[in-house]
């Protein structure tokens, strides 16, 4: 007899909290994207490149200049890490 597999569906609120607190981001971003994802930052200096590290949620965890040191801060949290391009 053939074995069926059985979906699992998944609820919006169950969704937005796939990975939270396990699963972070890495993203490199230019400081003058940073204004409204970074709220309280201080004035930074246009046009750098920067590394930033997101929660799965997509809250912001720590900003950097150095990719090393992002992901530094995501294995201190004891987060994996993904890439977005």
């Amino acid at each position: 007899m053939p074995r069926t597999l059985e979906r699992q569906t998944m609820t919006n609120g169950e969704f937005a909290h796939l990975g939270e607190g396990s699963v972070a981001y890495l993203r490199k971003v230019s400081s003058d994207d940073l204004r409204g994802r970074f709220p309280g930052l201080e004035e930074i200096q246009p046009g750098m490149e920067l590394w930033a590290l997101f929660g799965a949620n997509g809250q912001p965890i720590l900003l950097s200049d150095a990719r090393d040191r992002a992901l530094a801060g995501a294995m201190e949290n004891d987060l994996t890490t993904v890439a977005i391009h």
